[in-house]
């Protein structure tokens, strides 16, 4: 599995779009962003399937069309979703690729950033495996610095101040990453991965 550390840090590849050494599993829940809109916003969630369970392939099968709704009864009222995100950052760390970052992926939903709306067009998500109600861990935190330091360096119209929750750019809808989000502690690792 791998995990982000100081001498291994992410790198995005710029002509395809990914994560270099990430697995990549492509999901059709994805098209083309508008014309000249490059990446100007990080959105982070929280994603647990089923609910308030870890591990397994359920996030994976959900952002692939592949969940089978007898598996599990909330399945049943998620199957006909059709949703993605460009990275998922497991309990353990490992990051899973989903959509290159070139494309819209489709995770923010009806959304507003600073007046702008459908943030899917100018975003990159980032689903941490995880729930309102748990703590995440210090390896989640790791590696989402270290993803969000290789996009501002591959992506320039991405700003620092600009990486928010999902809970952000859809108040009252929308509650994660959650409480236990700790951004002091990811604003620390992302100030000490800069020098």
């Amino acid at each position: 599995m791998k995990t982000y550390s100081l001498e291994k840090p992410y790198m995005v590849q710029s002509q395809t779009g990914l994560l270099a050494g990430v697995e990549f599993i492509e999901s059709p829940n994805a098209n083309t962003r508008p014309i000249g809109v490059e990446p100007e916003l990080i959105v982070v969630h929280g994603i647990s399937l089923p609910p308030n369970q870890f591990g397994g392939e359920a996030i994976q099968k959900l952002f692939t069309n592949q969940l089978n709704p007898n598996d599990d009864p909330y399945f049943k009222e998620i199957q006909s979703l059709t949703v993605s995100a460009h990275l998922l950052i497991r309990r353990d760390g490992h990051v899973v690729q989903f959509v290159p970052f070139y494309k819209r992926a489709w995770h923010a939903g009806v959304s507003c950033f600073k007046g702008r709306e459908g943030c899917n067009d100018f975003s990159i998500g980032i689903e941490l495996e995880g729930t309102d109600k748990t703590c995440y861990t210090v390896s989640q935190y790791d590696s989402l610095a270290g993803v969000i330091k290789a996009l501002w360096q591959a992506y320039p119209s991405l700003q620092a101040q600009d990486v928010v929750g999902h809970c952000d750019i859809a108040p009252g809808r929308k509650t994660d990453p959650g409480p236990y989000f700790l951004w002091t502690a990811l604003e620390r690792l992302l100030v000490s991965k800069e020098s």
